[in-house]
């Protein structure tokens, strides 16, 4: 292990430091009504600020109670769920159309699609020499590093890289959506072949196919996909469009947009926050999960077997014992994830093209079952249901797509939301967003170097 990876005794013995004198007493929270995750007591996020571009609806209001029901997504004011029935009513992909909406608050019309369609195109080619220059060199092991790296890379090859103008910032946008794919294949393949020796095979993107099925003909050495195949890769990337102002990514390139930052920075900031274990890392913990259950449980469709590896996982005696079944509950949702609801009647049919039945009908016993055992292990009544993680994975297994990949492709449709958010925060010229901490450190005097370690007598 070479210096820049090894962790010496000196870097141990000062991290004890830290660990002791950096704690916090956590009745100080309670005593001072701090907001700890920006939730109130309940759990709902405190109100920072306001927006048009997407709704996340989880409850309604009865005699002044908040009452959970049936959660539904709105982007723009419109139903996400009657989005996707419109355009796989018309067969056609949805991803462009929803980004068109995101951004300028409009559905668009035929010939408004078509342009920026175009225009996307027009846009989904790299620098000159960046793949080698930049792609190439020092290929990362976790793709969205890969990815967050050549953003910021782009910084050095835009001549208008600060300017914050809204024609500018929503140029740069339409070109990070349209190279997002790029960078994260690109980023995928340069990794599996200088970590594992793999052939290197690149294939430019082809003009006349959608965002999902360019993922896919660029990922796939024969360019090969079917129809199904490309339709839930698009829903999943319009699933994944947006989720409100508050999901933590998000909400990073609103504090980051507010002090006035380049587009880059704001959404490479938005990447190592949705690369997170507890954001856009979760799918990848459902795969890692269910691993580990169908090795650990013999009968896959007995349902005791499956209920006692469910505690087993509550009473962190299963899988990496963090106590949680991981796919299931949402910080807003509670009686179901309207993302969920839509993902599952498309993965069972992905799952009969690829003879994966056994496997959808065991996560169906999981989403099923792991409510209840919850309820019961926890004294949570106020309901638990999947989220769109618990089936995100799955379905990106079924597709070949390796699990380096997973967040990435979160990257690949989120890219609309944060560039609307990010537009959105600059056209209403919001103040730097600052909220306050409180320090609780006791004021102590100055102690000269000569005197300190000296125990007071």
């Amino acid at each position: 292990m070479n210096k820049y990876s090894e962790i010496t005794p000196e870097i141990y013995n000062l991290a004890d430091m830290i660990k002791r004198n950096c704690v916090i007493n956590p009745e100080l929270y309670q005593k001072y009504d701090v907001k700890r995750g920006l939730r109130d007591i309940s759990g709902r996020g405190v109100l920072t600020g306001l927006t048009e571009i997407c709704e996340v609806h989880s409850y309604t209001i009865v005699d002044n109670d908040y009452v959970p029901c049936e959660g539904k997504l709105y982007y723009r004011g419109i139903d996400v769920e009657e989005i996707i029935n419109g355009f796989i009513k018309d067969e056609r992909f949805g991803f462009e159309e929803v980004t068109y909406l995101l951004l300028f608050g409009d559905m668009p019309t035929e010939e408004q699609l078509n342009d920026f369609i175009k225009l996307l195109e027009f846009y989904r080619e790299l620098p000159p020499s960046f793949v080698r220059d930049i792609i190439m060199k020092a290929p990362s092991k976790d793709m969205m590093n890969t990815l967050a790296r050549s953003v910021l890379t782009l910084y050095s090859y835009d001549e208008q890289a600060d300017n914050i103008s809204v024609e500018n910032v929503l140029r740069q946008g339409l070109q990070l959506i349209a190279l997002f794919p790029l960078l994260s294949v690109y980023g995928y393949k340069a990794y599996r072949h200088y970590h594992f020796g793999k052939s290197l095979v690149i294939h430019p993107p082809k003009a006349g196919l959608s965002t999902a099925e360019n993922v896919l003909y660029m990922l796939r050495s024969n360019k090969k996909y079917t129809e199904l195949e490309a339709k839930i890769l698009d829903i999943a990337l319009v699933l994944h469009a947006e989720h409100g102002g508050g999901n933590n990514s998000t909400f990073t390139t609103h504090v980051v947009t507010s002090s006035g930052t380049d587009t880059y920075s704001a959404i490479a900031a938005s990447l190592g926050s949705l690369k997170g274990p507890k954001h856009g890392g979760a799918n990848i913990k459902v795969m890692q999960m269910f691993d580990d259950l169908k090795e650990k449980v013999k009968d896959w469709a007995d349902e005791d077997e499956v209920s006692s590896y469910l505690t087993d996982l509550l009473n962190k005696k299963a899988f990496d014992k963090s106590g949680l079944i991981y796919g299931m509950g949402h910080a807003v949702y509670s009686i179901s994830d309207p993302r969920a609801n839509v993902f599952k009647q498309y993965v069972k049919s992905l799952s009969e093209e690829k003879g994966m039945q056994k496997e959808f009908a065991l996560y169906e016993m999981v989403e099923r079952l792991a409510p209840e055992i919850i309820a019961r292990e926890r004294k949570i009544y106020k309901g638990v249901s999947a989220n769109v993680d618990f089936y995100s994975g799955f379905v990106y297994h079924m597709l070949g797509l390796p699990k380096e990949l997973y967040t990435p492709i979160f990257a690949v449709a989120r890219i609309s939301g944060w560039m609307a958010h990010r537009l959105e925060e600059l056209n209403n010229a919001g103040k730097i967003i600052r909220p306050a901490y409180k320090s609780v450190a006791k004021h102590r005097p100055y102690v000269e170097m000569k005197n300190r370690g000296i125990e007071m007598q």
